[in-house]
This record gives C-alpha cells, structure tokens and sequence, in this order.
C-alpha cells in the first residue's frame, strides 16, 4: 500500500496528530516542562561545547529525549496507556528491549510479567531501552519520552529473549514502532491503521510531511565512519538525520531547517542543536561488530570475496576502501539501476537511492530500505537478475558467506 485510505481526513488532521511542529511556519518559542532526563546534564546552548567524550555521547545517544516528553505524554497520552495496559509480555511482543545491567539479581523471575505495575517498575529503574520516564513515589508515569535507542539499539538476549546487555548501533528489528504509537488513543482510526500496517522494524519518517504509506527499515547507527551521506536518499549526513528525527518524528525541542522539503523549525531552547557533534562523535565511534563465529563457510566466503571484486562487480559501487560506498565519490542512483522501489526516493530532494554502506549485515535482516530482500541470498539473486550478472548456484551462495562475513 503506497498511499492511505484516509478519506475525508485532512492534511490538517495528519499535521496534528503525528507532526504538528513540521509545519513551514515556526512555532513560537515556548519554556517546556523540564524534561526528567535531560535534566541530569544542563540543556543550554553550551551544551554541546561543555560535554565530551564517548560517555557524554553514549548518555545522549541512550538517555537524552531532547525534551519530547510533552509530545508522547501531554499530546499522545502514551504514559496512561503504559501505566494501565502494558505488561513486560506485551512490551516484549511489539519489541521493546530491556537493560539487564539495571535490573537486580532475580528480578524477573519474582516478577509478574502479566502486570503493567511491572512496567512501571523497570521504567522506574531506566531498564527499557531507549523509553525515559519520571514516575512518582505513588508509582504512576508522570511523563515519559523516547531516545535514539529506541529504534538503534538492542540486547545480546543473555538472560532471556529481549532481555540483556545493551547493544548500541545495531537496528531493533523487532520493535513495532507504528503499533505503539498506534496504541495512543488521541489518533484518528485511519492513521491508527496506517501505523498497523508498516509491521516489525520498520517505519516510516516521512508519513507525517507527505501523507504516503512507504516506510523503509530501520538502519543501524554503527559503522558510520567514513560515510558521507548516511540517510537512504542521501539528504545529509549523520548529523542531518539525527536533527531531522530529534525535531520532526521524536517531537524534541529544538531546530531543523531545509527548505527543499518546506521545513523550518527553530525553538528556544534548543536542545537538539547543542548536542549534535557530541552525539555524531559517539555514533562514530561504534565500530561494525565482527560476524559470529562458525557462521560463516571461510573457504566459500573468500571465494565469494573474489567474485564480489570480480565478475559479480559488487565492489564498483559497494567501494570497500569507501567504507563499501561509491556514495563518498558524490554518486547517487537512480532507483531503475538497481531494481529498487523507486516511491521513496521521489518522495525526497535527491529522487535517488546513494549505495548502502555494507555493515553487520548478518545481524540485521532485512534488506534493502524498503526490506523486500529477506535473506542476503534474496539480495544476491535480485542483483544477479537485475545486473544479468548469470552467476551459477555455487557462485550466488559463495557471494552470501562472504556478505556474511561483514
């Protein structure tokens, strides 16, 4: 489905429900509710300057919610549905991770895992990944907000599914986001449904600007080094998509400005602005994990290294001295080359797709931005027809554990 069925439903409507603040007129500078996280670091325009240092990033990265709390509490209500009808069993079902490293020994186990009082209890204790929430002595949500964890971390699962140690950078895949949001009882039916439909670790950036159901995958905030232009289309760097996802999708308090796509946001203070370089800094600095071990054929992945440089002609835009990117020389694509669904990209500046970084990417099916390929021996075979490549069945799979093994 590529354009909702909303019907009488105005833009207007969509404005207010998902992005009010993506408007092209500026909206007036307004003193938000103090926001319980940032609250831990100063949010003032020094910010940026006074912190450094990869843990000033990794706080920012897990904990900061750049003040969205009035958003997801006041507008979307989400701390009531959370506190009256998600248990740790349902947050764990649409994805949502948990901190073991913030949990006490035996905790889960005495738990009811059935109880929202229970989510409540780890939401109290910072143990939901990517979720900050200030909860009363009385133990009710007072204000809650998301961070860039939510969709860019996960857990190794050593205590139990969606249970674990922290793994920053890599995409949680399992993470319904358009079913919590869905979940908020301030949405009109229409873009509940719309929300229900994008499914497990996808979502789409853009539904709120242009009314059009097209939602991509969720990419990994890894491996970013040496990346020129990080988004999918190839808008900007890190640090452009960061702004754009803290003002316009997580509803932070702050500026983003590009007047190609009609935005223009500036609000005091602004605490996105200040914390970008310390932000980009820290997501720099993770690097691409290594593949598993014994889960991958070495003799079968070098041969698929040599025909990546070779015959198959992956490395012409996959550059591997380019951080596996042709996109560092300036090039961009358009969709017809590769095959690619080509809805996204119209709906952007560039109307072009830049070459996909190569990173981890055993560890976060699926593929391609719209996540059409589900294996990597789905992505071989659609290169393999859409290039006239004729590689034969040995060929295709060498390629796969050499893909494997980065």
């Amino acid at each position: 489905m590529r354009r909702p069925s909303l019907g009488s439903l105005s833009r207007a409507v969509l404005t207010l429900t998902l992005a009010a603040c993506t408007s092209r007129t500026t909206p007036a500078p307004t003193a938000p509710a103090a926001s319980p996280t940032d609250a831990l670091v100063p949010a003032d325009a020094g910010l940026g300057a006074a912190l450094s240092g990869p843990a000033a990033g990794r706080y920012i990265f897990r904990h900061w919610t750049f003040g969205d709390e009035a958003f997801w509490t006041d507008t979307l209500h989400l701390n009531q549905v959370v506190e009256t009808g998600v248990s740790p069993a349902t947050a764990l079902a649409v994805g949502l991770k948990v901190d073991a490293d913030r949990l006490p020994p035996g905790f889960l186990a005495s738990a009811d895992l059935n109880s929202p009082a229970t989510t409540v209890e780890l939401l109290r204790r910072d143990a939901v990944v990517g979720v900050e929430a200030q909860v009363t002595a009385d133990k009710h949500i007072k204000a809650l907000g998301i961070t860039c964890a939510l969709c860019h971390s996960t857990v190794d699962n050593s205590v139990t599914a969606g249970v674990g140690r922290r793994l920053d950078g890599l995409p949680n895949r399992d993470l319904n986001v358009g079913a919590i949001v869905a979940l908020s009882p301030a949405l009109p039916a229409a873009v509940k449904a719309v929300f229900n439909s994008w499914g497990p670790g996808r979502y789409d950036a853009e539904f709120n600007r242009d009314g059009i159901n097209s939602p991509v995958v969720l990419p990994p905030a890894l491996g970013l080094a040496g990346v020129a232009l990080e988004t999918y289309t190839g808008e900007g760097p890190v640090s452009y998509w960061n702004a754009y996802v803290a003002v316009t999708q997580m509803h932070g308090h702050g500026s983003f400005a590009d007047p190609v796509l009609g935005i223009d946001i500036h609000q005091t203070p602004d605490r996105v602005t200040p914390v970008l370089p310390v932000l980009r800094a820290y997501q720099l600095s993770l690097a691409t994990p290594p593949a598993p071990a014994g889960s991958f054929d070495p003799a079968a992945a070098e041969r698929g290294h040599a025909l990546f440089d070779g015959v198959a002609r992956c490395a012409s835009c996959h550059i591997p001295s380019l951080a596996f990117t042709d996109v560092n020389r300036g090039i961009l694509h358009d969709p017809g080359e590769t095959g690619m669904d080509p809805v996204r990209a119209g709906r952007l500046k560039n109307h072009q797709y830049r070459t996909t970084p190569l990173r981890a990417l055993q560890q976060h099916p699926r593929y391609f931005h719209d996540g059409s390929a589900a294996t990597l021996m789905d992505v071989v075979q659609h290169y393999d027809g859409v290039l006239k490549l004729r590689l034969t069945a040995q060929q295709r799979a060498d390629l796969v554990e050499y893909l494997k093994t980065l």
